[in-house]
């Protein structure tokens, strides 16, 4: 067996993510209870107001935080993957998981990636739509046949699969272009901003500086990175791919592809909900899938995978 593990991003939180890990395990409380912001994370995650915790800059920090969490209980049973990656904020988790950064380390960096990604879509008006059934080189070349304004593929998901993101009237009419080149659906997704385009610019500037002072450590196991979907080319650091991904692609699809191309055969989903493993299906059914965010999916996955 060669072992992925893959880190769950913005939009599958829920109230009362983690709290039968943080509950049940005190190496999940050590973990959680070494980290401190500027707000109380954990009564959000476990009790708090949903529309409060699905604000960016609060969404990723209760994310990675519950991430860590399983990571931890994982690795202190034997569960040590060969490869990782994450969706967008999940590839901080990633790097923790890699030991480039610590759990209390990768929590407290997107709390300050949320607040600058709110800060530099505040006012614009922007949209993302989730294109159904349609190949990239046709969505490419219906983003090229307008000038209304910015836009791009911001997410290749999965075979059948993409997101645009950008300014609202062209966001609209690529939509309307790849609904007339064949695609099925074009779904307008709940976001707060056009991430992972050219609009967050300011947010890639923003980290920029505050990675002067973050200690990037040595990887222990590969990462593939989502703004390329391999690992770590030679002399590229660590920071300036994660300045680089909060406005550049997610290329998912090719992160699990280069994973099962390197021989990994079981993957992991990390984090709240199922949407990475619905993914992976589409990419490659063969692969044989868990999911851990609680105490069942924990216990199950660690069983099955030991035993």
């Amino acid at each position: 067996m060669k072992l992925g593990l893959i880190f769950a991003g913005q939009g599958s939180q829920y109230v009362g993510m983690g709290k039968s890990l943080y509950d049940n395990y005190p190496e999940a409380r050590e973990v959680i209870d070494d980290i401190s912001l500027d707000f109380d994370f954990k009564e959000m995650m476990f009790s708090g107001n949903e529309e409060e915790l699905s604000q960016t800059a609060n969404t990723q920090p209760c994310m990675v935080a519950v991430a860590v969490m399983a990571t931890r209980l994982l690795n202190d049973r034997g569960i040590v993957p060969d490869y990782t990656c994450g969706l967008s904020l999940g590839e901080y988790s990633a790097l923790s998981c890699a030991g480039v950064l610590t759990p209390k380390e990768a929590v407290e960096l997107v709390r300050v990636r949320g607040k600058a990604m709110e800060k530099a879509v505040e006012g614009l008006k922007s949209k993302m739509v989730a294109i159904i059934g349609l190949d990239r080189d046709k969505l490419n070349e219906a983003i090229s046949k307008i000038n209304s304004g910015v836009v791009s593929i911001a997410n290749y998901n999965c075979p059948g699969q993409l997101v645009i993101g950008g300014e609202e009237e062209a966001v609209d009419e690529v939509s309307q272009l790849a609904l007339e080149a064949g695609a099925r659906r074009a779904i307008p997704l709940k976001t707060s901003g056009p991430f992972h385009t050219a609009l967050l610019k300011s947010a890639s500037e923003e980290l920029h500086e505050y990675f002067k002072n973050v200690d990037f450590k040595d990887m222990k196991l590969p990462v593939i990175f989502n703004s390329t979907g391999k690992e770590l080319e030679e002399g590229v650091t660590v920071a300036q791919m994660l300045e680089k991904q909060v406005m550049s692609p997610v290329y998912f699809e090719d992160s699990i592809r280069y994973m099962i191309d390197h021989g990994v055969d079981t993957i992991i989903e990390v984090g709240p909900g199922k949407v990475l493993s619905g993914f992976v299906k589409k990419i490659d059914r063969k692969i044989k899938l868990y999911q851990v965010e609680d105490q069942e999916t924990l216990e199950k996955a660690v069983s099955e995978l030991r035993g």
